[in-house]
């Protein structure tokens, strides 16, 4: 399996207490801006290091584990066929499991240069907009929606 992607994967939205969103575009594909994604490095990897790993990988945040907010949602999608290739054969789907890390503000961001090109910090709204991935577009509104049932934001 050296060389191939696991179809299990994590999506972490980073905001801000505003619901400022953390936004980063895909270098592979300009126009495609999108939330920390990664896959698990192996089949036995906890999924919050996978966490932790790729949201300091993809923005240079240390994401504490205390801090980061396990969802126990998964949502499975179909792979692009443009990206396919970097999975085992036949392998069509991948299952991605949702977190969030708070942080206190927009601070810069050190991205991995192979893979995202810029970064911007959205307000809520505007980075479901933005984001090219319905998975990634349902866990804001998610996150939102929970802030707002906590008397939150709006």
């Amino acid at each position: 399996m050296s060389g191939t992607k696991l179809p299990v994967s994590v999506l972490v939205v980073i905001h801000t207490p505003a619901l400022e969103i953390l936004l980063i575009e895909r270098a592979a594909r300009p126009g495609y801006w999108q939330s920390v994604t990664g896959s698990i490095d192996r089949p036995d990897e906890p999924l919050e290091d996978a966490a932790v790993r790729e949201v300091f990988e993809e923005t240079g945040i240390v994401a504490p584990r205390d801090r980061l907010v396990r969802w126990n949602v998964v949502r499975t999608f179909e792979i692009y066929p443009q990206w396919r290739h970097r999975f085992a054969p036949g392998t069509t789907h991948n299952d991605e499991h949702m977190f969030s890390l708070e942080v206190q503000g927009t601070g810069p961001v050190r991205l991995a240069p192979e893979e995202h090109t810029a970064w911007q910090w959205l307000p809520w709204k505007e980075a479901v907009d933005k984001c090219f991935s319905w998975t990634n577009r349902d866990a804001i509104t998610m996150l939102a929606e929970s802030r707002r049932k906590a008397g939150g934001i709006g």
